[in-house]
C-alpha cells in the first residue's frame, strides 16, 4: 500500500530522507524482532519436524522408502530428502 511520506513522517525526517531518494517510492521493512518464521504462528512446522522424525525413525527401523511413500502419502524424492536431512542433522547434533 503507497502511503504518501509527509502525511506519516516527521518533516525533517522527510528532508533527511530527500537526501538519498526523491520522487521515487521505497520499501521499509518490519522490524525483524518478534518475526515468527514460516508455519510457527499456526503450528504447521512443528507438526511436519515430528513428522519427519516419525519418516527417519521408521526408515531407520528398517522400512523401506516405498512403504514410507505409502504411510505418509508423499513422493519418493520427498521421503528421500527428509532421510537426508535428518541423517545430516543427527550428525551434526552427536
Amino acid at each position: 500500500m503507497y502511503v504518501n511520506a509527509e502525511k506519516v513522517l516527521p518533516r525533517d525526517l522527510v528532508h533527511q530522507i530527500q537526501r538519498y531518494v526523491q520522487g521515487k517510492e521505497i520499501y521499509i521493512p518490519k522490524k525483524s524482532e518478534g518475526y515468527l518464521s514460516w508455519g510457527e504462528r499456526n503450528g504447521t512446522k512443528v507438526q511436519l519436524e515430528a513428522r519427519n522424525r516419525e519418516i527417519l525413525s521408521h526408515y531407520v527401523n528398517g522400512e523401506s522408502v516405498e512403504a514410507l511413500m505409502e504411510l505418509f502419502h508423499l513422493s519418493y524424492d520427498s521421503i528421500r530428502r527428509i532421510i537426508r536431512e535428518g541423517k545430516l542433522n543427527t550428525m551434526s547434533k552427536g
